[in-house]
Order: C-alpha cells, then structure tokens, then sequence
C-alpha cells in the first residue's frame, strides 16, 4: 500500500515536470566532508522543488528532483539504460494509479545511490514507464543522518 501512495504522489509530481521548462537551471549543491562527515546543502531552484546530482552504482550521473514525500527512488527509463541497469519494459507491471490512469514499472535495486559523498548501498528503486524526470526518494534518505528543510534550503547530512 506504501509502494502505491508513493508511485501516486510521484506521478503527480512528473505531471508537472512534464511541461517545457520545467526543470531547474543549473545549481550547485554546496558539499563538505569534515572528520567523516558530508553535508550536502541544496537551494530551491526557480519551479520550487530541489533538484540534485546523483552517482547510481559508480556508473554516472542522474538529475533527480529530491522527493521527501515518495517512498521510493524512481529512474527514469532513459537513465537507467544509460548507467546498465537492467531494464525490460516487457516485465513492466502496474505500480500504481496517477491521474492518467495506472502506472507502470519495473523494481530494480541499485547497488549504490550518491550524493556529494553520502552514500546509501542497495536502494530499492522503481524504473518507470512514461516518466521524463526522476525523483530521489524515501529509499534514500531514510538512510542519511540528517535530512532537514529550512527556507529555500535542503540539507543533507551523513554523520559517518
């Protein structure tokens, strides 16, 4: 059931990406590491949300909006062919409901989820069908430290 509210809120926010324009323009996320510890400090880009860089399993790099209200990390299926993960759209099944009718995608795990040097192993993901962005999700900072919200500022924070 928490699988299926999360896809639902994750399809509801890629409809809005979905829009020309609708990414961030480029930012910068302000990293430190100090005695073990990273911090990742992330500014609001211009639609509002907070969008961040992530290495998936040492492979490259994937543009997520960071989504504290999915369960889940989402790829999309571009980005995840890109950086090897194994994808069939003929195993896609329905994993959720959005506003278009049911969602479809694959579970996959990801041998490794990076950000700025705080790193989570074995991250349950969801590669899905029809997205164009993907989201950062539950399955990776549930595992960070610290994660907090303050203004137009997310701070993430591994305490090592």
């Amino acid at each position: 059931m928490g699988r299926l509210l999360a896809v639902v809120v994750a399809v509801g926010l890629l409809a809005g990406f979905m829009w020309p324009g609708a990414k961030s323009p480029a930012r910068t996320p302000v990293a430190a590491a100090v005695g073990g510890k990273h911090e990742v400090v992330l500014t609001r880009g211009s639609t509002g949300h907070f969008f961040t860089d992530a290495n998936i399993n040492g492979k490259g790099s994937v543009e997520f909006i960071v989504d504290t209200g999915a369960s889940i990390v989402a790829l999309t299926i571009e980005d995840a062919r890109r950086l090897g993960v194994d994808v069939d759209p003929a195993k896609f099944e329905v994993v959720g409901e959005g506003a278009g009718g049911a969602v479809r995608g694959q579970d996959v795990v990801l041998d490794s989820v990076e950000v700025e040097g705080i790193k989570v192993e074995h991250v349950r993901a969801v590669v899905l069908a029809d997205s164009n962005i993907s989201l950062l999700g539950q399955t990776f900072l549930a595992n960070v430290d610290h994660v907090d919200m303050s203004g137009d500022y997310l701070t993430l924070r591994d305490e090592g």
